[in-house]
């Protein structure tokens, strides 16, 4: 898939807690094509101590209206000064980046898309080009507490949704595998997360025989292969995450076994 650099248009900035912010993006020309699960880097503009861009996954793509949205944790200078732009500003962007997830390709198909913390990003485009297509997905977020969970008015939209919270203030109380929704069957399960969550929702999908793939966050400075700072043990040896990545199929992954 061709690779753009562009001057994206910020439209609008939406903070939605303490922590996240909303940022969408336009172009004067039509957007290029991308995939649930790729990420684009931003250059960090005004910084004065963060030299490298930062990767950040995909949200959501309207198409009708030419806008591409980043859910962005500001939990660093660079991403803190990502966050700080104003409408009208401009973030230059490379993108697309990366291998997504893996479409379904039967409307029967059940799938799982399991989430916590800014790794439900990827998850809502997803479920998003899965409706579109004709399947339904359940998804399966988790945060500490009510006030964590991110876009639920969205998620909605696209799926069933199932929450955990630790401390019970929303959906079931515990981690997204202890819900009451792993009892039901699916084709297919796709995660997000913390690295302790995803090793844990993969030793599941090993354990029930489901076809599982998991985003990695390894830390993506280059986004084409040629830092090797993302490099992750893989049962094909030492692949770089931003390039092969950062979807993998559990089987290939050593971290879960």
């Amino acid at each position: 898939m061709k690779k753009y650099v562009l001057d994206l248009e910020v439209r609008s900035v939406e903070r939605i807690n303490e922590k996240y912010s909303l940022l969408r993006l336009t172009h004067e020309e039509s957007l290029p094509e991308m995939e649930p699960g790729q990420f684009v880097e931003v250059r960090v503009d005004g910084s004065q101590s963060t030299f490298l861009r930062r990767p950040i996954s995909i949200n959501f793509v309207d198409r009708e209206a030419n806008e591409l949205w980043l859910l962005v944790a500001a939990i660093g200078d660079g991403t803190r000064h990502i966050v700080s732009v104003k409408q009208g500003d401009t973030l230059n962007c490379v993108l697309p980046l990366g291998r997504g997830f893996t479409m379904p390709q039967k409307s029967s198909d059940k799938v799982l898309l399991v989430g916590g913390g800014v790794g439900v990003a990827p998850l809502l485009y997803m479920g998003a080009e899965m409706k579109r297509h004709g399947i339904e997905p359940t998804f399966l977020l988790g945060a500490r507490k009510a006030a964590d969970l991110l876009e639920m008015d969205l998620f909605n939209k696209y799926g069933r949704v199932c929450v955990t919270t630790e401390d019970g203030s929303e959906g079931e109380k515990g981690f997204v595998t202890n819900h009451s929704v792993l009892g039901e069957h699916f084709d297919m399960i796709a995660t997000c997360g913390p690295k302790p969550m995803m090793v844990n929702v993969a030793k599941y999908a090993a354990k029930v025989g489901v076809e599982c793939e998991a985003s990695l966050e390894n830390m993506m400075a280059c986004g084409v292969g040629a830092c090797l700072c993302c490099v992750e043990k893989t049962t094909e040896g030492n692949l770089c995450v931003c390039k092969e990545g950062p979807v993998f199929n559990i089987k290939k992954l050593l971290w879960h076994l």
